[in-house]
């Protein structure tokens, strides 16, 4: 058996995104801005909606969004969209291969959804703890720090 410890994991890779606009001038920002504010007010950690209403490990930040929320793009980042292969995304996402309507669906519903900043930008949220561990979290309390 192999005793209760803690190990330290750094992941360590390079992003090569596409040459892009920044996002303030992006003309689907507006519509990033009009879901958030709709849905502000009724909004809940999408990880502690997964635990069945368990928000005891959501933690708000004192620069977050209205009630510690903060949107997060769920399958596209803005930054990579100029290079995405939209035959690929057609087949998860169908009707999403226009590239003419690309950017509206990156600042939609269909992309967006709310986490804490914890779960959002923490130690253990989606865009820091690597795939595999951001889903084994879900199930086992505590496990990144």
């Amino acid at each position: 058996m192999t005793n209760k410890h803690s190990q330290h994991v750094a992941h360590r890779y390079t992003v090569n995104y596409p040459e892009h606009e920044p996002r303030e001038s992006d003309p689907h920002y507006v519509d990033f801005h009009h879901w958030r504010n709709a849905h502000i007010g009724t909004a809940r950690c999408a990880f502690g909606v997964a635990r069945g209403g368990d928000f005891s490990e959501c933690h708000p930040g004192p620069d977050s969004w209205p009630h510690g929320l903060e949107c997060h793009h769920s399958v596209l980042e803005y930054a990579v969209q100029n290079s995405v292969d939209l035959a690929l995304l057609e087949r998860d996402y169908p009707g999403v291969s226009d590239p003419d309507s690309l950017g509206a669906w990156v600042e939609s519903g269909d992309n967006l959804v709310f986490y804490c900043t914890m779960h959002h930008r923490g130690p253990g949220g989606v865009h820091n703890a690597s795939a595999s561990d951001w889903v084994a979290e879900q199930y086992v309390r505590g496990l990144i720090s």
